[in-house]
């Protein structure tokens, strides 16, 4: 199939700014689709107009969250902006749709040690961690072997959510199976050197600039996929991490097996995280820097959903 030599120039842009690959493949099928919707003009002969008529399809006619519209805009503000230089100013006729109010879906301790323990090997592992370390899903999934400090306890988070660093706990329980594990990822990347690859996946053009971290151990990633493949910008024979999917269909089954009647994903293990440690009493904004907020806004929606536990009141009918 022929590309657009259009929607290449943008993929060129969002490589020389270091975007994600995940970023990148999201942001062009929102152009791409809010091309095809204005019947496939040029954006540079579309505008304000074209744009709100968009966003606005999205909003009624699609019925898309909020958080779907805004991505969309996104994109096609990145378009305009590095791509056509042009800045969007949005029309007031413009339908937004609207953003809820949620109360994320948390888990008792026990709960969350009930689903962790029906799993196994380096699934139980990984889970343990997203619950002990309040990692994202992503952020798990990233983890090199240099990133982990066993003297200190802590967890390095490099280029996490918006591209910040943060460091978390490491936690006493997980430290000799972490270092276990660790020894069979090493075990496999023998065996690759022996085969005469041993390459992992580094970020675009990181390879070319530090040329030994590519093969180099600590480099390796900690939950490194089965099978290896083409780096997708450098183009070299790697081995890239895990891939999301299986840890979302290792899950669904650890849930029903476990019992617990709630609706749980892995991002429930990182609220669940920030519930238990405030329920123990832990400072905010401690518990912020853990996760990595920007806003203590974001952290404080932690103290409506453990309730009466962060005020001591009781119910009516408890008395």
């Amino acid at each position: 199939m022929t590309r657009s030599p259009f929607l290449e120039s943008i993929r060129q842009v969002m490589r020389t700014k270091h975007y994600s690959i995940q970023t990148e493949k999201t942001y062009l099928l929102w152009i791409q689709r809010f091309i095809l919707f204005n019947k496939k003009q040029h954006p540079k002969n579309m505008g304000e107009q074209e744009v709100t008529n968009f966003l606005t399809y999205l909003a009624v006619n699609r019925q898309v969250t909020a958080s779907t519209q805004n991505l969309a805009l996104c994109a096609i503000v990145f378009m305009y902006k590095h791509i056509l230089q042009r800045e969007l100013t949005l029309l007031p006729d413009t339908i937004k749709a609207r953003a809820p109010k949620r109360v994320p879906s948390v888990l008792s301790h026990n709960e969350a040690m009930s689903i962790i323990n029906q799993l196994s090997g380096s699934y139980k592992l990984m889970f343990s961690l997203l619950y002990g370390c309040g990692l994202r899903k992503a952020e798990l999934l990233m983890l090199r072997v240099k990133d982990i400090d066993f003297e200190s306890r802590n967890v390095y988070v490099f280029r996490g959510k918006g591209g910040k660093d943060r460091v978390t706990m490491l936690p006493e329980k997980l430290v000799e199976p972490l270092k276990l594990h660790i020894e069979k990822v090493r075990d496999l990347h023998e065996k690759d050197l022996c085969e005469g690859e041993g390459k992992t996946s580094l970020p675009p053009g990181l390879a070319r600039k530090y040329p030994y971290a590519i093969s180099d151990f600590k480099w390796q990633f900690i939950f490194p996929s089965s099978v290896r493949c083409k780096h997708p910008v450098d183009g070299y024979v790697c081995r890239h991490h895990l891939h999301w999917t299986s840890l979302t269909k290792k899950l669904r089954s650890a849930v029903i097996r476990s019992g617990v009647q709630k609706h749980v994903t892995a991002h429930t293990f990182r609220h669940s995280f920030a519930t238990q440690l405030l329920k123990a009493g832990t400072d905010i904004r401690t518990v912020q820097e853990l996760l990595g907020h920007a806003d203590l806004k974001t952290t404080q929606i932690y103290t409506h959903v453990i309730g009466q536990h962060s005020s001591g009141t009781i119910s009516p009918i408890d008395r």
